[in-house]
């Protein structure tokens, strides 16, 4: 399944990437009139709106669309997870600040990224990397996964 969100959905298409979806933002795209580039582009994907009328409007093009009621996120995970069932666990697949796709780094990377964040060097023992090339960003499971994983609790 893959997804394209809407302006006011950024924070569930990031929880979308971290479950290992291909979620695109409509916000990465710097596009002057986003509801018609939404309609007419990416139509492969399940277009994720809280805006009544582009819901509409999708559905009378044959565009497949869920509209999103909740403000919270998590309650608006439960409404994708309804409606076309997602899995909600925490997979490192997918870049969440970009949507590409992850890798194990070289330690040439790590070590370049690690330098560069102040992170130190133990980190590379303590915890398997993920690399996002287009961001060069380092990713680990450490406090703030911890952290991500007692939010999705609530789902329970």
């Amino acid at each position: 399944m893959k997804f394209f969100a809407d302006r006011m959905l950024r924070k569930l298409a990031v929880w979308l990437r971290i479950f290992g979806y291909d979620t695109l933002y409509i916000g990465d795209f710097g596009v002057e009139d986003e509801d018609t580039f939404m309609l007419e582009n990416y139509t492969d994907r399940i277009l994720l709106t809280r805006d009544k009328e582009l819901y509409e409007r999708c559905l009378k093009k044959g565009r497949k669309a869920i509209l999103i009621r909740s403000d919270d996120v998590l309650e608006q995970i439960r409404e994708v997870k309804k409606s076309v069932g997602i899995e909600t666990e925490i997979k490192m697949e997918r870049c969440s600040v970009c949507n590409a796709i992850l890798r194990k780094p070289t330690r040439e990377e790590a070590l370049r990224v690690m330098k560069r964040e102040g992170i130190k060097e133990d980190l590379m023992k303590k915890y398997e990397l993920w690399f996002c090339e287009r961001c060069d960003k380092l990713y680990w499971m450490g406090s703030h996964y911890r952290n991500m994983v007692k939010f999705l609790e609530g789902l329970k």
